[in-house]
């Protein structure tokens, strides 16, 4: 219990100074939500594309978790189109933001990546698991334990496995029971998952490696891009 209790305080602390110090305290209302620059111009990338982004939340709440978002192009198509799931209007929120943008001044990171014949195949599949979002009224949305963004995208990427990607540790929200199933595979369908309502739970995985949802917050280890996942700081290791 002990040893739990530290890797709980210990690394959100930590996530805390770093946030005093100004690394993140920026004003939501002048924050930077330009293009980070992570994308090509549609025009010169014409094959079809699949992003994941997360960016640190604004202001004390990127203390303890992260924004998540999709981005899809299908081929020759000249934009973007940028999915988001928010508190405020209608929660699936469609190119309300650059695809690539800051989030509240945060530089977003690739999460996941694909391109090609085989984003071809996965655009159809997202296409439908955003429409068929089951939690999209209004009123839905909750911040923690969920649904809220990270729940959305991780039921999305529960819809292409192959995509072989998982949320990081401070996607705060992941562990929330989209489907309404306590029990089940893992979005990447290479392990299985307990959660009880996203307040507890326990994931083991090849993909998403094994982690352990204490209140929302999440610690545990990637044995495949060796790392240690902790809440508030995220990924320490290899990989994003």
């Amino acid at each position: 219990m002990i040893i739990l209790l530290f890797l709980l305080v210990a690394p959100i602390a930590a996530s805390t100074v770093k946030y005093l110090m100004g690394e993140r305290s920026v004003d939501w209302q002048t924050a930077d939500r330009s293009s980070a620059g992570l994308l090509p111009q549609p025009a010169e990338h014409p094959d079809a594309l699949v992003r994941v982004f997360a960016a640190r939340t604004v202001r004390w709440r990127g203390i303890f978790a992260v924004h998540s978002w999709i981005v899809v192009k299908a081929r020759n198509a000249v934009s973007y189109t940028r999915y988001d799931y928010t508190a405020w209007g209608e929660p699936i929120r469609i190119n309300g933001f650059a695809a690539d943008g800051r989030w509240f001044g945060d530089i977003p990171k690739t999460i996941a990546a694909a391109d090609g014949e085989v984003a071809e195949r996965m655009i159809p599949k997202i296409n439908a698991a955003v429409d068929g979002y089951q939690l999209r009224s209004y009123g839905d949305y909750r911040a923690w334990p969920g649904p809220n963004s990270n729940t959305f995208v991780t039921a999305v990427m529960s819809a292409v496995p192959e995509l072989r990607a998982t949320l990081p540790p401070t996607a705060v929200g992941k562990d929330f029971p989209y489907d309404g199933e306590m029990f089940g595979w893992t979005p990447s369908r290479t392990g299985i998952r307990l959660t009880l309502g996203g307040y507890l739970g326990l994931t083991v995985g090849w993909v998403e490696g094994v982690e352990i949802n204490l209140l929302g917050a999440v610690f545990g280890l990637d044995l495949r891009q060796p790392a240690i996942k902790l809440p508030g700081l995220g990924r320490l290791g290899f990989g994003y």
